[in-house]
This record gives C-alpha cells, sequence and structure tokens, in this order.
C-alpha cells in the first residue's frame, strides 16, 4: 500500500499534463477515425467516353452507339486529333472509341471488322472496355446464325438485357466494422504513447535519489515493489482503456454491442497490459524525464508506422511486415483486421486471433521479466 500511496501522490502532482496529454490523444484518436470514414467506401460510376463515328448511323452501327451511350457519359471533344489527346491526358475522356468506315458492311459479311481504341488504361477505362468486348462478342455469337439486320440486332439486345442477379449473403456490417477496426488500430498509438508518457513520468519520480535510496534500504523486495507499481501503473493504463472503449461505443454505434466488439474491446484490453509492461520496462531503463516526449516518438509512433496502425498492412513492403512480426503492435492490429471479416463467430474462425493474444501475453511475460531483472542489476549498482 505504501507504494500505491506513494504512486497516487506523484499521479496527483502531475494531473494537469498528464490529463491534457491523454485527453489530446483521445480527441485524435476519435477525430482521425471521423475523417477516414468516407475514404473507405467505393462509389461506382459510369466511365467518359468519347466516340468517333466515321461509319453512317444506322443499323448495327447505332445499335452499338446506343448500346454505349446508355451504359457511359458519352463527351463531345473537338474532332482533331490534338483535341482528342488533350482530352485523354488531362482525364476528359477514359476511352475513345474509333468505329470505323463501312463497319456495318463489313460486320453483316462476317469480316470481323477492328474497332480502335484509345485508353487512359485506369478502372473506368478497364471498365468501357469490358463493356465494348461484351457487347462485340455477343454480337459476333448471333451474327452467323441470323437471316436479317434487324432480327440480329433484337438478339443482341435481348442478350443484352439479361443481367445476372446478384444475391448479398453476407450479414456483416461492412461500413462500422470498418470503423470500429481503425478506430482500435489507431488505439495502438493512443495507448502506447499514453502509458510511456505517463507511466515513464511516474517512475522517474520514484527514482529521484531521495525516494530511490529509501526503497533501496526498506525491507521491500524488489519484485514485490515492482509487482505494486505495476499494478499501480495498470490501474491508470485501465482507465485510460476504458475511456477508449467509451468512445468507441459513441462513434461506432451498436456494431460495439455485437460478439465483433466485444473481440475488439477484448483485443485492446489485452495489448493495453502489454503496454503497461513495455511502458515499465521502459521507465526502469531511462530515469531522463526531457527524453520521455522522444521515447514516445520511437516506440509508440514508430511501431504503429511499422505495423499498419495508419497504414493498412496490405499497403505495406513485405520487408517492413516482416519487420513488423517482432513487435506485439503487429498481432494487435493482425487480429483488428481479421475481425472485420469474420462471417461467423466460433472457435475455429476466432483461433487465429485467440494465438494473436497469446502472443501479446508471452510478449507481456517477456517484458516483465526484463523488467525485473534491469530493476535487480539496477539496485546491486546503487
Amino acid at each position: 500500500m505504501t507504494v500505491f500511496k506513494t504512486f497516487l501522490k506523484v499521479l496527483n502532482k502531475s494531473k494537469l499534463p498528464i490529463i491534457l496529454y491523454t485527453v489530446i490523444l483521445v480527441f485524435f484518436g476519435g477525430f482521425n477515425m471521423q475523417t477516414s470514414e468516407n475514404s473507405t467506401n467505393f462509389i461506382a460510376s459510369k466511365p467518359d467516353i468519347l466516340i468517333i463515328n466515321k461509319d453512317k448511323e444506322e443499323g448495327i452501327t447505332k445499335n452499338l452507339i446506343e448500346y454505349i451511350k446508355e451504359n457511359s457519359n458519352i463527351k463531345e471533344i473537338e474532332n482533331n486529333e490534338q483535341a482528342i489527346n488533350d482530352a485523354l491526358f488531362y482525364r476528359d475522356v477514359n476511352y475513345i472509341i474509333y468505329i470505323p468506315e463501312n463497319y456495318r458492311e463489313e460486320f453483316l459479311k462476317g469480316e470481323n471488322p477492328e474497332i480502335e481504341i484509345k485508353s487512359t488504361g485506369d478502372y473506368q477505362a478497364s471498365l468501357a472496355e469490358m463493356m465494348l468486348e461484351r457487347y462485340i462478342k455477343i454480337a459476333n455469337t448471333y451474327e452467323g446464325n441470323t437471316e436479317n439486320e434487324e432480327e440480329l440486332i433484337n438478339n443482341i439486345n435481348e442478350a443484352l438485357s439479361k443481367q445476372t442477379e446478384i444475391q448479398i449473403t453476407s450479414k456483416l456490417d461492412t461500413d462500422n466494422l470498418a470503423k470500429a477496426s481503425f478506430f482500435y488500430n489507431f488505439a495502438n498509438y493512443s495507448i502506447l504513447a499514453g502509458c510511456v508518457y505517463v507511466i515513464c513520468l511516474i517512475l522517474s519520480s520514484f527514482k529521484e535519489e531521495k525516494i530511490s535510496k529509501r526503497t533501496i534500504i526498506s525491507s521491500m523486495n524488489y519484485k514485490k515493489h515492482n509487482f505494486e507499481l505495476l499494478v499501480s501503473n495498470s490501474l491508470f493504463a485501465i482507465v485510460l482503456w476504458i475511456f477508449y472503449v467509451i468512445l468507441s461505443f459513441i462513434l461506432i454505434g451498436d456494431i460495439m454491442f455485437t460478439t465483433h466488439g466485444l473481440i475488439y474491446i477484448l483485443n485492446s484490453f489485452i495489448f493495453t497490459i502489454c503496454a503497461v509492461t513495455i511502458a515499465f520496462l521502459i521507465g526502469n531503463l531511462v530515469t531522463n524525464k526531457n527524453a520521455i516526449n522522444g521515447i514516445i516518438n520511437v516506440v509508440a509512433l514508430g511501431s504503429s508506422f511499422l505495423c499498419g496502425a495508419f497504414v493498412p498492412l496490405e499497403w505495406l513492403p513485405d520487408t517492413v511486415i516482416k519487420i513488423a512480426h517482432i513487435l506485439p503492435s503487429y498481432y494487435y492490429i493482425n487480429s483488428n483486421d481479421m475481425i472485420k471479416h469474420l462471417e461467423t463467430v466460433n472457435f475455429e474462425t476466432i483461433k487465429p486471433i485467440l494465438m494473436n493474444m497469446g502472443i501479446i501475453l508471452i510478449f507481456t511475460i517477456i517484458f516483465m521479466i526484463a523488467t525485473n531483472i534491469v530493476s535487480k542489476h539496477k539496485r546491486k549498482i546503487g
């Protein structure tokens, strides 16, 4: 209890910078989650197409142009190559279709005339290319099996009108799960930074000469002393964690009341305990209060960038991901990313997540053992 009382006194003296720093971190995490909401959604749009028709607009040629108009945004550009190339370069159009002279006549003869194209090469141009290829493929299929052009056009239009029925079998609230994943991934930085800042600040106060000497000459075993300090600091970390959990319920909503939300919360709790032991080890290694901000940048910011808290893991180079495996943050963030893709929750589906949690707990034990070794060594020196 003596250690705990001293901890509370130190915490009370430093309450203003601690509260300010914690609020900033929590606010920053919530703000980033809100601003990322729109960036995770994909909105389908029609490609911008320019048609250069050198044939008469009748029959199969007219039908092809009408089909393209129905499924795209037709652009009007001055009919010269310089203007056309400029429009393509500046993305005023995604795809240019050149229908050659006598296209209709040659097609009806079965000569399969070539349609030239120019493309920006982006996803909308690919969509336009798929649309054109679909029409030509269907037209070629019916061309040899129809007696007249009118019947051919009717058959083509009937085939094009058939749409594949899409049935959504997943009941996942993907938008809110993505928001939850981003929020708890960012919490990697906030929890680590908050724990390192506060715990290092408190431990540096315990290492002041007068307090340190009293601790060394006391009858208290260093293991018991470390344990009481660890429990005391864990209380602060749990308060910070609860604050984050409450904020997630406010910002994300109903998804946090589901099984998925419960797993997010459990995963973040286990990581918070690990963050306490990381901060506790650093606090035993470092005594200079002025070095705390630099340590936060190295530990919290560095691991967040390496492990995918700010940039999704799938966007990171393989070398970076391999390095990230030596950090507990990787397993915490990897679990968050797996949770948002869980269709059903049972032992088999959450087994990889439980394994990640187990690895984080192993890191926690390693940091606790390392802290005791460092603390014992420093007492001998003292």
